[in-house]
């Protein structure tokens, strides 16, 4: 049976926008956003956010209307996301900056800190961090090249400039120039921990076995959706039994060992800011699970921290 349906503007007032839309029996989301962008012009198919009367989002763009619970005569809102970017353009920008900030600032410290009176060798745990740091970005830009499957194609711009200022600034400049100081030159931390070859080496086993954990967590995502769908499942398996997001954990772990290894104060707060902002993301899709499949999901299944939250 034929579909008609009206959209209107959620939000600010779109061009276009009240409209009636025909569509043939069968129609998918999609079909319905194509119908929707031919008229208002200004709202691509990636801009387009469609909602119930009741404020639930129509989240699948493959899936007939029929079978989102849309019927005949309904009304629709559109809420227009403003201008969009791919998720991989966002994470490839994002996690580029550190892999040249890094370098940069490893190799012009002792040029820069000499102009203030201070003379350094570099330090075993100064060289250290540089190369964890560029393989966990090496890693990050890997996995968004053939790891990750994003449930939406796109972003909004401004999420380009937000996520950069927090890779550029936090885990580029600040961790950078707290680390690559005369502060933690060889002078400094020679006959101190930071100059132990047995407790380096503990901490950069513990991260990489952080970093492999978190890879292997990023590989059972990916196994959930086939490529090019947008299927959601119940995570299980390792760490999933414990928790709801075991990735960010292992990123925490992982930046936590940089920390212990270097005890530097930027390395400090680079990371207690990460796993915040991390936590407050493992809530969201914890609540976003328990919402989705109910009783379905395992009920003790913590958020992000094993057998504590």
């Amino acid at each position: 049976m034929p579909l008609q349906l009206t959209v209107v503007s959620r939000g600010k007032p779109v061009r276009g926008l009240p409209l009636e839309v025909n569509l043939v029996d069968g129609a998918t989301l999609l079909d319905l956003k194509q119908s929707i962008a031919k008229i208002a012009t200004r709202l691509s198919v990636d801009r387009q956010r469609i909602t119930t009367e009741n404020k639930s989002p129509l989240l699948d763009d493959t899936v007939r209307l029929v079978d989102l619970g849309v019927r005949n005569g309904d009304r629709l809102y559109v809420k227009d996301l403003g201008p969009q970017i791919g998720w991989r353009t966002v994470f490839f920008v994002e996690y580029a900056g550190p892999l040249f900030i890094h370098p940069l600032l490893y190799y012009a410290a002792p040029i820069f800190w000499s102009r203030f009176g201070y003379t350094f060798d570099v330090s075993l745990v100064q060289t250290t961090t540089l190369v964890m740091v560029m393989l966990h970005f090496i890693k990050r830009e890997a996995e968004s090249l053939w790891v990750h499957r994003f449930s939406n194609s796109t972003m909004p711009l401004f999420n380009i400039f937000k996520n950069s200022t927090h890779y550029w600034l936090l885990s580029g400049v600040l961790l950078g120039t707290g680390v690559y100081s005369p502060f933690l030159g060889q002078s400094v931390v020679e006959g101190t921990l930071r100059d132990n070859h047995v407790f380096i080496g503990t901490l950069v086993t513990v991260w990489a076995i952080a970093e492999l954990c978190n890879l292997y967590t990023h590989l059972i995502l990916m196994n959930l959706r086939p490529k090019g769908t947008r299927v959601r499942q119940i995570p299980r398996g390792f760490a999933f039994e414990l928790v709801s997001c075991p990735n960010y954990f292992f990123e925490v772990v992982a930046w936590a060992s940089v920390t212990v290894m270097t005890l530097s104060l930027s390395s400090l707060t680079f990371t207690l800011v990460s796993a915040a902002q991390m936590t407050v993301w493992a809530i969201k899709k914890h609540k976003a699970y328990r919402r989705e499949f109910g009783s379905a999901y395992p009920a003790r299944r913590r958020v992000m921290y094993p057998f504590i939250f």
